[in-house]
């Protein structure tokens, strides 16, 4: 006889969730260093221009030269502001993908622990079967010997 579990269909059910759940921090984490890699390229671009301002600036341009660069270098400014909101969202969706994460390799982990108890005791029914079955046969065959 084999072990069947009853519940078995909710094992796969819970296993299929934590999948799908690392899945999604995976797609969270994967958001995050796209948004971090974005800030990265914003900063090194307000170095540039920081750079092009002090080098107009020693080459004695012209002031609306230097306002445009100026204007950029705000409008840079103000993109890093809205990326590093956009970096803490994704931070906080990381973190909440990581706790429903953690509740489904939980969820997981109690059913296979009933699942793990439920076959240790079909196994020790078994055993008691198979024990019963021998001291029936031996029992038979001594009373057939005292005959």
């Amino acid at each position: 006889m084999r072990f069947h579990y009853v519940y078995q269909k909710v094992v796969d059910l819970k296993s299929n969730q934590k999948t799908q759940a690392e899945w999604m921090l995976s797609a969270a984490v994967g958001q995050l260093q796209a948004e971090q890699r974005s800030l990265e390229l914003l900063e090194e671009d307000k170095v540039r221009t920081f750079t092009a301002i002090q080098s107009e600036m020693e080459n004695k341009a012209s002031m609306i030269k230097l306002q445009e660069l100026q204007r950029y270098m705000d409008y840079l400014e103000n993109c890093i502001a809205i990326k590093l909101g956009d970096i803490q969202r994704a931070e906080v969706n990381v973190e909440k993908k990581k706790a429903v994460l953690n509740g489904k390799m939980l969820d997981e982990k109690v059913w296979l622990k009933a699942k793990e108890k439920a076959k240790n005791k079909f196994q020790h029914e078994m055993l008691l079967r198979e024990q019963n079955e021998l001291d029936e046969i031996a029992t038979v065959r001594f009373a057939m010997k005292a005959r």
